[in-house]
């Protein structure tokens, strides 16, 4: 049971994580300070789907799924939990690269705004 709890939780730092990702820019509007822990994670959340990488994080849910008595599954975290939603039939490469595309380019208009206010004085 610990092992499901753990692989749950798992999954759901991995949603908050993937949210931050491509949300968390618009933090910086408010808060210009989070830009310090958003940056990097908009950079290696675009770098895993630009790669068309694995992040480390769907290998430990599947490991403590394994050892919870579950099935754990192929692919990456994107994957399995997002793709059904957004594009139920799969997630190919062009679709990762519109993926990683879209977290650089929404993030970068916001890191615009925030660089220009604080040009500003705001």
């Amino acid at each position: 049971m610990a092992y499901r709890v753990l692989a749950d939780v798992t999954v759901i730092g991995h949603t908050l994580f993937a949210g931050f990702v491509i949300l968390g820019g618009l933090a910086t509007l408010r808060w210009p300070q989070v830009a310090w822990a958003h940056v990097p994670a908009a950079l290696w959340g675009a770098a895993i789907e630009l790669g068309g990488w694995t992040c480390p994080l769907t290998p430990l849910e599947n490991a403590l799924r394994l050892r919870a008595g579950q099935a754990g599954y192929a692919g990456g975290f994107v994957t399995h939990y997002l793709v059904p939603v957004l594009y139920p039939m799969g997630l190919t490469p062009p679709r990762q690269l519109v993926l990683g595309t879209a977290v650089l380019v929404v993030n970068g208009l916001v890191y615009g705004v925030v660089v220009r206010r604080a040009r500003q004085g705001h």
